[in-house]
C-alpha cells in the first residue's frame, strides 16, 4: 500500500477515481462522491476544451473551484478520444485534428496544446497525449501508435511549466508484450512522476487484458504510481491490484447505476427484475450512503415509476460500492492477506444472487 501526495491532497492506494468527464460526476454532487469515500475524482481535456473552455475555466479559478471539489483532481488529455471518436479524428505527427461531436467544429490538439488546457484547468495530475488505437489491429499499426505516444509524451515533458502539477506518461503497444516493454523503457527513461497503462478496455478479452497489465507492470519503477486507464468491472480492479496498479478509473458505476445495475458482493443486481418488487433487504447493507438503508423493493420502484431518484441513488451506492472495494483492498495488503481477500471477492461475484433471475 501506497500514498501519492498532492496540493490537494493525499491520496491513498490502490484508489478508484469517479469519472467526472465534464466537470460532473454524472448525477451526484461533489459532496456526494467525497461522501461515497472518493479521494480523487478525473476530469477530461478533449471534453473541457469544448466547453465550458479552459480560458473560461481559468478566469473563474481553475477546475477544483469551479466544479466544488477542493480534493485531487487528474485530467486525461483527450487521447481516448482518438480511439472513440476515431471517424471524427485526423491523426498527424504534429497533432490530432477532431471534429467537435456536439457540433462539428474543428479542435486541433497536439501535445503542446494538451499541456496548455490541462495547466489552465489547474488540475493536480496532468496525462500526457497519446495515440489510442483500437484492437485488434495490426503489428505495425500498434507499433506506430506507441512509438508516437513514446513521441508525444517527450513533447508534452518539455511542454510542462506548472510545479504544481505533476504529469503522468502513458504505456502504449496494444496486446504485444514486447512492445508494451519497449514503450515502458522508453517512457521509464525519461523519468516521469507516475506512468499509466492505456489502450486496454478497447475491445479485447479480459483475459488478454491481464496478461499485458502482468507483462508490463515489471518495467515500471516501484517506487511510482501505476495508472489503469479506463479499467473496469470490480474484478478487474481486483485482477489489476494483484499484478501491481495502484490507480483506476471508469464510468461503470456510474453508467450501471443509471442503468438499474447495482454492484455487491454477489455480483450485479438487475434491481428491475420482477424478483425484487417485494425484497425489503437493502442493494448491500454495508456499503455506506445517506439512503443504504432504503430497500431493493423501493429502489425498483423508483425505476418502474421513471423518477430521477432511482439512478442517482443507484449511482451513489455503485461508487461507494468501488471505494469499499479499494479500502477493503489497501487493509488487505496491510494486513498481508490480500489473496485471501481476492479470492474470497471472486468467490462471491461468481455465486451470484440466486434471485437474481432475468425476467
Amino acid at each position: 500500500m501506497g500514498r501519492l501526495h498532492t496540493p490537494h491532497g493525499t491520496i491513498d492506494l490502490p484508489t478508484f477515481m469517479p469519472v467526472g468527464t465534464c466537470g460532473t460526476v454524472k448525477g451526484l454532487t461533489f459532496d456526494q462522491v467525497a461522501a461515497a469515500g472518493a479521494q480523487i475524482v478525473l476530469g477530461n481535456t478533449y471534453h473541457l476544451a469544448l466547453r465550458p473552455g479552459p480560458e473560461l475555466v481559468a478566469q473563474l479559478g481553475g477546475l477544483h473551484q469551479f466544479i466544488g471539489w477542493n480534493k485531487p483532481i487528474l485530467t486525461d488529455s483527450g487521447g481516448f478520444q482518438i480511439f472513440s471518436l476515431a471517424q471524427m479524428t485526423k491523426i498527424t505527427e504534429a497533432q490530432a485534428v477532431f471534429r467537435s461531436h456536439i457540433d462539428g467544429s474543428q479542435l486541433e490538439l497536439s501535445p503542446e496544446r494538451a499541456v496548455r488546457i490541462q495547466e489552465q484547468l489547474g488540475s493536480d495530475i496532468a496525462m500526457v497525449l497519446d495515440h489510442v488505437i483500437g484492437l485488434p489491429a495490426t503489428y505495425a499499426a500498434v507499433e506506430e501508435a506507441m512509438e508516437r505516444s513514446t513521441r508525444w509524451a517527450a513533447r508534452c515533458q518539455r511542454a510542462h511549466q506548472r510545479s504544481d502539477q505533476i504529469q503522468f506518461a502513458i504505456v502504449q503497444g496494444g496486446l504485444d508484450p514486447g512492445l508494451r516493454r519497449r514503450s515502458a523503457e522508453q517512457l521509464v527513461s525519461l523519468e516521469f512522476p507516475g506512468y499509466a497503462i492505456g489502450g486496454l478496455s478497447v475491445g479485447e478479452e479480459p483475459a488478454a487484458m491481464y496478461e499485458t497489465i502482468a507483462a508490463t507492470c515489471p518495467c515500471l519503477p516501484v517506487d511510482r504510481p501505476r495508472y489503469l486507464m479506463g479499467v473496469g468491472t470490480p474484478r478487474d480492479l481486483l485482477e489489476g491490484v494483484l499484478r501491481g496498479i495502484d490507480m483506476f478509473d471508469c464510468v461503470m458505476p456510474t453508467r450501471n447505476g443509471r442503468n438499474a445495475s447495482a454492484f455487491t458482493d454477489s455480483g450485479q443486481l438487475k434491481i428491475r427484475n420482477s424478483c425484487y418488487r417485494d425484497d425489503p433487504r437493502p442493494v448491500q447493507a454495508d456499503v455506506e450512503t445517506p439512503q443504504s438503508h432504503l430497500s431493493r423493493a423501493y429502489l425498483r420502484h423508483l425505476f418502474m415509476a421513471g423518477e430521477m431518484l432511482g439512478p442517482i441513488l443507484l449511482s451513489l451506492h455503485n461508487v461507494a460500492y468501488y471505494q469499499r472495494l479499494m479500502r477493503q483492498a489497501r487493509e488487505a495488503i496491510a494486513a498481508d492477506s490480500f489473496l485471501e481477500f481476492y479470492n474470497r471477492r471472486l468467490a462471491g461475484w461468481g455465486a451470484g444472487d440466486s434471485r437474481d433471475d432475468s425476467d
